[in-house]
């Protein structure tokens, strides 16, 4: 596991999000995927994330990022799924209008995120708990 180090700070924030498209329509294919890995690498380096992992099915994406807690997570999620939004639209307009029509976004408005990496809680609970007291 890497460390990383900031200003004031030294850090490992593992986030795991998933993105799925509006309606749970089935647009992506393998190109799409190919193209969004990138835009979401370039996003991601411009906010101080690294992407560890990414792939995803017809109609969601896996994202596992490696945090930059200057950030919050939902200014991350705001520039990743309305950056590669605007691009897939304009890089895939045949794709996307099979699909959707209007001003409908390419992503559902929600999203999943969740911590990973790291010590088990219980390990981390017991290590707290067990610490000397003054």
């Amino acid at each position: 596991m890497s460390i990383r180090k900031g200003s004031h700070s030294i850090f490992s924030v593992r986030l795991h999000f998933v993105f799925v498209t509006h309606y749970r329509k089935k647009v992506l294919n393998a190109e799409m995927l190919n193209r969004l890995k990138e835009m979401v690498e370039q996003v991601s380096n411009k906010m101080g994330c690294h992407l560890i992992e990414f792939n995803g099915e017809s109609d969601h994406i896996h994202i596992l990022l490696d945090f930059h807690p200057k950030n919050s997570i939902a200014a991350v999620v705001g520039s990743l799924k309305s950056s590669t939004a605007r691009m897939l639209k304009k890089e895939f307009p045949v794709e996307f209008k099979k699909h959707y029509w209007g001003k409908v976004s390419f992503w559902s408005n929600s999203y999943y995120v969740a911590s990973c990496g790291g010590a088990p809680i219980e390990v981390l609970k017991k290590y707290i708990q067990n610490q000397a007291s003054p």
